[in-house]
């Protein structure tokens, strides 16, 4: 599978800030909602370390306070973090720092989880990327579970593509898709209903078996 059918679209965002090590916990609550909401909930761990190092990399040598912006995006199948600001002479280096060096450290760590990572020099400003492998093949691709290929299947069954007016070319919009997956399961309620089953039972069920499946990392 090359991707979602139903080509689910993940924008590219930013996020101005000063940089000071108070704002960092904030920085990753913010990763960890986006890239939930790109369905990319694997690579939250990661990305906070990445943001967390290259942002404290910010605070520690070019200044607490400084204007910086954050940006994510989609590169392909790799997750694109960049972080910018306005010093264009202290750049960032890789040191094989030891057990008891502090010094380099942070670089090391992106380096570490990072498939690669860089500086592009801007004029006065500088922005230090970093991209992480998803194991996406494209940037609108999805996980590659059972469960998650049998509910893309049961969606193109309904005419998930007819309904809203798409092509395999033309991006739906989360909004649209969640609309459909969203009309799908209260069908599916209405027919439990009609055959004489619980519907709020039926839904604690579905909640604890997603639950275990998630714990048990099969999606």
């Amino acid at each position: 599978m090359d991707g979602c059918r139903f080509g689910v679209e993940r924008k590219k965002w930013e996020l101005p800030f000063l940089a000071e090590a108070e704002e960092l916990a904030g920085l990753r609550r913010v990763m960890r909602l986006h890239l939930g909401l790109w369905g990319l909930h694997s690579m939250v761990d990661a990305a906070q370390i990445c943001v967390t190092e290259l942002v404290g990399n910010v605070v520690k040598h070019v200044g607490a306070g400084t204007p910086t912006c954050l940006t994510v995006s989609m590169n392909g199948g790799h997750l694109r973090i960049e972080v910018e600001d306005p010093d264009g002479q202290a750049l960032p280096t890789l040191v094989k720092a030891s057990g008891l060096t502090e010094g380099g450290r942070g670089i090391a760590l992106v380096d570490g989880v990072a498939a690669r990572w860089g500086v592009i020099l801007r004029g006065d400003s500088k922005v230090t990327w970093c991209e992480l492998a998803t194991g996406l093949l494209t940037a609108g691709g999805h996980v590659h579970g059972v469960q998650v290929a049998k509910a893309e299947a049961l969606l193109g069954l309904c005419g998930l593509g007819e309904r809203m007016g798409s092509s395999r070319h033309e991006l739906l919009s989360v909004t649209e898709a969640a609309q459909a997956a969203t009309g799908l399961i209260a069908d599916l309620l209405h027919w439990l209903r009609a055959h004489g089953f619980d519907v709020d039972e039926a839904l604690d069920r579905a909640q604890l078996h997603f639950e275990a499946e998630v714990e048990g990392g099969q999606s």
